[in-house]
């Protein structure tokens, strides 16, 4: 099992696969195992890097998470590319992990490529996040593919890295503060937004979003499913990974 640390803290993180590097981000309540199902789709041509952000998976847990969470796991991210001393790598971020991903493209262009986000609510939150979040949990604890998945990625403590994220999640929202520290007028790489039009667990404005972050930056394109559930990565695995592929290898 392979580990770096972080602020004084173990981060889990697997490779597999060779060729240019490719960095598999998780959302909230997951962790790199959501991706055990599709990441073969990926080591044909890429060294896919997968990690468990601090609080989750194999990773070091936390007692409270980080206010600011998607911009503290970007910030590990950065700390993962320098330690494995990669050039440019690319990034493919899912729901929370896509936040990371844009955040981690902002802060240092130089670390990466191209970026994919996939499955998440766009430039801001919806006004009915905090309501809808809520809801999904109470949900998810009762249902139990839901609590199947939570125990894969997390293990016996599963409910405990629930909460913590939800409370995390709660305050920000309260707080009112943006995901990104800086504008995305800033980002210098390119990005694909990628989405379904059956995902339930994303805003269902979410291409209006799409649009208005591809009329603020300048190298920036869109794929939006028909099917598939939450996330678009999995849920439409092959479809995606050739849309991803074609994207990646754009000169």
């Amino acid at each position: 099992m392979a580990y770096f640390e972080y602020k004084g803290k173990k981060i889990y993180y697997e490779e597999k696969g060779e060729g240019t590097p490719l960095i598999l981000l998780h959302g909230n309540t997951a962790s790199s195992k959501m991706f055990s199902y599709i990441i073969d789709l990926y080591t044909d041509k890429y060294r896919v890097i997968s990690i468990d952000f601090l609080g989750h998976g194999n990773s070091e847990r936390l007692k409270e998470f980080p206010l600011e969470l998607w911009f503290d796991e970007a910030m590990q991210t950065i700390s993962l590319l320098e330690f494995l001393s990669c050039d440019k790598a690319n990034l493919l971020g899912t729901s929370g992990g896509a936040w990371v991903a844009i955040n981690v493209a902002l802060e240092r262009p130089d670390l990466v490529k191209k970026v994919i986000a996939d499955s998440f609510d766009g430039k801001s939150l919806a006004s009915n996040f905090a309501d809808r979040l809520l809801e999904q949990r109470t949900l998810s604890k009762k249902n139990e593919m839901a609590r199947e998945f939570y125990y894969l990625c997390q293990g016996q403590d599963w409910e405990g890295v629930v909460d913590n994220d939800t409370n995390s999640l709660l305050k920000f929202t309260h707080e009112n503060i943006s995901p990104f520290h800086k504008s995305l007028s800033e980002l210098q790489v390119p990005l694909l937004l990628t989405g379904s039009n059956n995902d339930d667990m994303i805003r269902n404005d979410f291409e209006i979003e799409y649009n208005n972050i591809l009329h603020e930056i300048s190298q920036g394109e869109k794929y939006i499913f028909q099917e598939g559930f939450h996330p678009s990565v999995i849920s439409n695995g092959e479809e995606f990974a050739k849309i991803a592929k074609a994207f990646l290898d754009k000169i």
